[in-house]
């Protein structure tokens, strides 16, 4: 957890990008760590925790991390969440809350919000277009030989 929170104070210290580290371990041993890079990468989905997935995925060659546990500065949010559950990490441990990051201007609320609500009713439309044509691939994944779970 220590290294995970060094990453997040060096990020602000440098105005690399936002205070938030992460680390993954595998049976005791460091598989990968980065910090916030949304700034420095140009990409919103560069949260430190899932630059972190994306450095041990590569490392371990697999996409299941299941056997790995992820120290985070942070209380995960929402994206990052699912990144963790998507990756299977299989234990969390984080340090500031949600509601701390909140006070310093990094709120997730609007998301937790908007993820209860119908998706008639979410604030960005999401709006279904040629699910016939779109049906076909999984179909073809459905019956396919060549795929690989995750």
């Amino acid at each position: 957890m220590r290294i995970a929170i060094k990453l997040s104070e060096d990020n602000v210290s440098k105005a690399i990008g936002g205070p938030f580290g992460a680390v993954i371990v595998k049976n005791g041993k460091l598989i990968a760590k980065s910090a916030n890079k949304v700034t420095t990468e140009i990409d919103p989905t560069a949260h430190a925790e899932i630059s972190a997935i994306r450095k041990a995925a590569k490392k371990l060659k697999t996409f299941d991390l299941s056997d790995c546990v992820i120290y985070t500065s942070c209380e995960p949010c929402p994206m990052c969440l699912g990144a963790i559950y998507w990756s299977r990490i299989s234990k969390i441990y984080y340090a500031n809350t949600k509601h701390d990051a909140c006070l310093v201007g990094f709120n997730d609320k609007f998301i937790y919000d908007e993820l209860k609500l119908s998706i008639e009713n979410r604030s960005v439309p999401l709006i279904q277009i040629l699910r016939e044509e779109a049906s076909n691939a999984f179909e073809q994944w459905r019956l396919s030989d060549l795929k690989i779970d995750y």
